[in-house]
């Protein structure tokens, strides 16, 4: 049975009086012609041009301004120098705030109730290490830290977790991560102290252990640990010393090669300390950080010579951006005496060390990228 509906109300449409009406509202219908747009870059596309390109458009622009134009006030305010820049970086401030790790090691007992902790034998660290005891260890760590480094016969707990053998490794770890906590949580005006030396010495000699065990492919900031102790406890002379030679190298300008200066005399350091080609390699970050901390130091070891200032502790070396929060601490202090007695060259100098070591977006390795391509490579002022 066929449905004539459709053909029957087609029929009545066309004698229906509006029809003529709607056939002429009708409009055409338009062939499709699709537009594909050209492919955008992709975001990280983007993000890798502004990074590479924005630093050298910075740097482009100091040199050809070398000197800044001051205010009439700067002109004005000539024979005092404006007070330091006040919450530009917070870290010092944050870390002077904290309890340090030796005072709370020499002084919990006091601080403690009676009854409460009492501190361990040496046996019983060793004990713990055995059974994998990681509450008790990390409850040494915080209360009684010398004990972890202190050698009973002829062991310290790292070297007898170590000798046990694999089944302890992350004992053996975890211990190494406990120094590089102890370390990174130093305040600066104990390390002068007898004590902290004490205590350097032999983190030193256990994280050199560690190294020489292979740990530090496992322990990934366990080389520069070792490096940070090493330089703290007997690398003051060593400091001094490459200061001098990059301070020669940024007074010569670009002829002179300062970041090349100051990044083989760091690798030449770390060659003779490690003397294994993996662990240097695992050291990219520490030599990075050791290499800019060269040259701000250099930098204003010249500028001393001009102006009554402070130098900058050698202490800071290589502990992230502490010589980098000295220096412009310094900076913003003495800004009017700058001014006036500073070299052209060296005022551009601290410009460029300044606009790319500052920030934390920036991994070391790329600021010292950076660098050399502006202080060793480039024109220069």
């Amino acid at each position: 049975m066929v449905n004539n509906a459709p053909v029957i109300l087609s029929i009545l449409d066309r004698f229906s009086p509006d029809v003529a009406q709607r056939e002429s509202v009708t409009r055409a219908r338009i062939s499709p012609d699709p537009c594909l747009p050209a492919r955008l870059p992709t975001t990280g596309f983007l993000q890798r041009e502004a990074e590479q390109n924005a630093p050298k458009a910075v740097l482009r622009q100091l040199r050809r301004s070398p000197t800044p134009p001051s205010s009439a006030t700067e002109c004005d305010d000539t024979t005092e120098d404006p007070p330091p820049r006040v919450g530009r970086r917070d870290s010092v401030s944050l870390a002077s705030e904290q309890t340090s790790p030796t005072q709370s090691l020499f002084t919990f007992s006091r601080s403690q109730p009676s009854g409460g902790w009492k501190e361990p034998q040496p046996f019983e660290v060793f004990r713990a290490i055995e059974r994998k005891d990681i509450m008790f260890l990390m409850e040494v760590r915080d209360r009684a830290f010398p004990l972890l480094l202190r050698k009973t016969g002829d062991a310290t707990p790292l070297l007898h977790a170590m000798r046990i053998g694999q089944t302890h490794r992350d004992v053996a770890i975890l211990l190494l991560g406990a120094f590089s906590r102890w370390i990174n949580h130093l305040e600066d005006s104990e390390i002068g102290l007898p004590r902290t030396r004490v205590i350097l010495k032999a983190l030193r000699t256990n994280l050199k252990l560690g190294i020489d065990y292979g740990l530090y492919k496992s322990q990934s900031d366990l080389v520069a640990s070792f490096m940070q102790t090493l330089v703290m406890s007997e690398g003051e002379k060593w400091i001094r010393a490459q200061v001098s030679s990059v301070s020669l190298a940024l007074r010569s300008g670009n002829a002179g090669k300062p970041i090349s200066t100051a990044e083989a005399a760091v690798r030449k350091f770390a060659t003779k300390e490690l003397s294994k080609a993996d662990a240097i390699a695992a050291l990219e970050d520490y030599v990075a950080n050791a290499t800019t901390d060269l040259l701000l130091l250099g930098a204003w070891a010249i500028a001393l010579e001009s102006i009554e200032g402070e130098p900058i502790p050698v202490y800071c070396f290589a502990r992230d951006d502490r010589v980098f929060n000295a220096f412009m601490d310094r900076v913003n202090t003495h800004q009017a005496t700058i001014r006036r007695t500073l070299s052209r060259r060296l005022k551009w100098q601290f410009r460029v060390l300044q606009n790319v070591l500052e920030g934390r977006n920036t991994t070391y390795r790329r600021k010292v990228e950076i660098l050399t391509e502006e202080l060793d490579d480039g024109d220069g002022v």
